[in-house]
């Protein structure tokens, strides 16, 4: 009787200030209003990846290598603007620069409609705004990453890291779904319109921002030349490692814009409501561990970055290997997981171990190695599934991945051991 009135007493634990915990750094209105903009922009935005895949497979006959043009470039402006992106970002209002990018990206999408639905729409149209596209992605990404240390201050950055990371994937799994969906119901036209009008959620966020509530240093932050970051990253053991690592698992293993449409359409026959399942799939992965990682407090350790990269690239190793859809669909999750722990690692160990007058061009560096290596990785991910088919190439990305981690993760475990 004891026992049981005991047990009745037991205090349930309160699930509340968890979850306050997790979403503590929206009790910045600025970083909120930025929260609620960038969530349904960027699920426009992936229901216009999902419809540009579509589009160019369906034109091409499933052409891998016309894919992997399309995605390199898109991500080519990377290699040669990132750097430039974020000299502007220390150097000017970011907020500007973000409201200029993102009417840029809105007038860019426009200009795609009318040609889907008049059926005038080619293969080189794509490949141009796609370009042009790569071009204002360039600048706006090392922009929108440092602005969220202007929001919320270095003690929420983690946390809001994190959120920014959640807002993405949380995007990535229902922009893909409804991407397929909208393409089955009312074609690939109006999910054209769609995208220009989520362009427009983020600017509307960022016009009624208050900023003299931005945490801004006064005069101009980071004055010197793009070529001063990379001495300053050469100089830091501890920020290059990360760059290295994150680099190879960039250029072999995170094609997904690539890899995923055709492991669905040739391997496993989707048809376009299902299409967008396999991306949806490795983002309800991806929000999971940005989640996980919204609870850090303080710099990750170069074994949580290295280890983290070894995940990642057995998960994707196995994926390749999985005999239906619905195994490949949860191994796809897993990878998910381990991709965004992975790369949210390595963005704050960068962070809050670089000097503050570098974080713009270190994080464009961070954005060159992430998504620059992707052109090449695309076209030699593209190449590879056309002669190979799409499961070897997830196989060998995964494999390399994995190595690449193996390798950071013993110089981490040598100074780990030498440190007191």
């Amino acid at each position: 009787m004891n026992q049981e009135v005991t047990r009745r007493r037991t205090p349930v634990a309160d699930p509340l200030p968890r979850l306050r915990a997790i979403g503590r750094s929206l009790s910045v209105r600025n970083f909120r209003l930025f929260f609620t903009g960038q969530l349904v922009s960027v699920i426009g935005t992936w229901m216009m990846v999902v419809n540009q895949d579509w589009l160019v497979l369906s034109l091409t006959d499933d052409s891998a290598t016309v894919l992997g043009v399309v995605t390199a470039l898109q991500f080519a402006p990377m290699l040669f603007l990132s750097l430039h992106g974020g000299r502007l970002a220390d150097r000017h209002d970011k907020r500007l620069i973000l409201l200029v990018a993102n009417l840029a990206s809105a007038a860019l999408s426009l200009v795609l409609a009318p040609l889907v639905f008049t059926g005038a729409v080619r293969v080189w149209h794509i490949c141009v705004l796609a370009l042009c596209l790569g071009v204002v992605s360039a600048i706006e990404t090392p922009a929108r990453m440092s602005f969220v240390h202007e929001m919320v201050g270095g003690d929420l950055l983690p946390n809001a890291s994190a959120l920014s990371a959640a807002y993405f994937n949380l995007a990535r799994v229902f922009g893909p779904a409804l991407g397929g969906l909208a393409i089955t119901w009312f074609g690939a036209g109006p999910v054209s319109l769609l995208n220009v009008a989520s362009y427009l959620a983020t600017v509307t966020a960022l016009l009624m921002m208050r900023p003299k509530e931005l945490l801004r240093r006064p005069g101009r932050v980071g004055d010197g030349r793009s070529v001063d970051a990379l001495r300053y990253v050469a100089a830091r053991p501890d920020l290059l490692l990360p760059l290295l690592t994150v680099a190879v698992v960039a250029l072999f293993g995170l094609n997904f814009q690539l890899t995923l449409p055709l492991l669905a359409r040739t391997v496993f026959h989707a048809d376009a409501g299902s299409f967008g399942l396999f991306t949806s799939a490795i983002a309800a992965g991806s929000l999971i561990g940005a989640l996980v990682g919204s609870g850090r407090v303080g710099r990750p350790s170069a074994k949580v970055v290295a280890g983290a990269a070894v995940a990642f690239g057995t998960a994707e190793a196995l994926t390749a290997l999985a005999p239906g859809p619905g195994t490949a669909l949860v191994l796809l999750a897993v990878t998910g997981l381990t991709a965004i722990f992975f790369t949210q690692a390595v963005n704050h160990r960068l962070q809050l171990g670089s000097d503050p007058a570098y974080r713009g061009r270190i994080l464009a560096l961070y954005t060159l190695v992430l998504q620059g290596s992707t052109p090449l990785g695309a076209l030699l991910t593209g190449w590879l599934a056309a002669h190979h088919g799409a499961r070897a190439a997830l196989v060998l990305g995964g494999l390399i991945s994995l190595a690449a981690g193996l390798g950071a993760l013993g110089p981490a475990l040598r100074r780990a051991r030498a440190s007191p």
